[in-house]
């Protein structure tokens, strides 16, 4: 069979569908940055992640367009006020990036694996290699601004060690210093949830509806939370690592972003975390760690099912593509 007539699979629509839903509001922030960036490395650097999604947008635009599948609504320019004051310092707008970049390459790793077409395929390799490219370029960026905080220091190992007792999985009483992947996995969890926290107190400052704010408020408290038990946990190990504390939010008022567009955000950013949560519950074997992820796992979930009943209730979500109602078809008329 020739490849042009190869069908897509379920995995390779949904991903497409989702992946362009993403883009477009990727491609809507970055507009609002640009917009507004001062900092001439930090705009080079927006300005190619800029032209990388909006190439994205288009490739997926034309694999749909071929198959005759319906573009879902993106975002636009109409989901921003350009008028309303800075919000963000520029760095922000580089932690960002970063932030993005690397959740998308863990998005777009799973996708890859899930997808067969060889159009689909190719795509998302280059994604993949597009945000591997921006995510270095937001670290050495970073480096160079002083604002890219490395993980702890541990010594290097001088032999290969088995483990000898099942007490090492025991995170209560007498428990053993944490290693090297746990320790990774609570850093990043540290390192996103500041970056979360960053992002909702510039948001309270803005959104005016209850609802909204309330939601967001709750988003704010969660992370900080999850900073604290992890924080500390790295405290009383003595494996600390310097989380910048520099105000990168302004004293703007106005909304610069439409509200189907943050929450959209949010709905999309608590998705990504119970992913990396489960991630780092499954490579955790201290048990005070397990039950920990599993805490916040469950909190997440619950606190992401508000978020998607907002979007549900003033008619932002968007059903993705699916399978038919077979019961359906198959009644006599």
């Amino acid at each position: 069979m020739a490849e042009r007539n190869i069908m897509l699979s379920s995995s390779e629509i949904g991903s497409l569908w989702g992946v362009y839903l993403q883009e477009s509001m990727t491609v809507c922030l970055l507009t609002y940055f640009l917009h507004y960036n001062e900092d001439e490395e930090a705009t080079a650097h927006l300005q190619r992640a800029y032209d990388l999604s909006t190439g994205h947008l288009q490739q997926i635009a034309t694999i749909l367009n071929n198959e005759e599948i319906p573009l879902p609504e993106g975002f636009s320019e109409n989901d921003l006020n350009l008028n309303a004051p800075k919000l963000f310092y520029d760095l922000f707008a580089v932690t960002f990036v970063y932030s993005m970049s690397r959740l998308s390459m863990i998005n777009t790793s799973f996708i890859l694996s899930n997808v067969a077409r060889k159009d689909v395929v190719d795509l998302f390799a280059s994604i993949l290699q597009n945000n591997i490219a921006l995510y270095q370029n937001s670290t050495a960026l970073m480096l160079s601004k002083g604002i890219y905080d490395r993980p702890p220091i541990i010594p290097y190992p001088k032999e290969v060690e088995y483990i000898e007792k099942d007490s090492y999985l025991s995170g209560f009483g007498k428990k053993r210093p944490l290693n090297a992947v746990e320790i990774t996995e609570i850093f990043f969890n540290t390192e996103r949830n500041y970056f979360s926290v960053i992002l909702c107190m510039g948001l309270l400052q803005v959104v005016k509806d209850k609802e909204i704010h309330q939601f967001i408020e709750e988003g704010k408290k969660i992370s900080e939370k999850q900073l604290r038990t992890f924080t500390d946990l790295l405290k009383r190990e003595e494996l600390l690592g310097n989380i910048p504390l520099n105000v990168e939010v302004t004293d703007a008022t106005d909304l610069p972003f439409s509200e189907r567009l943050v929450v959209t955000l949010f709905h999309s950013l608590n998705s990504i975390d119970i992913t990396l949560l489960g991630h780092a519950l499954s490579l955790s074997l201290r048990t005070d760690l397990v039950l920990q992820y599993e805490k916040y796992m469950a909190e997440i979930l619950l606190y992401s099912a508000k978020g998607f009943k907002i979007l549900v209730e003033r008619g932002w979500a968007q059903k993705p593509p699916q399978a038919p109602d077979r019961r359906k078809l198959q009644k006599l008329q």
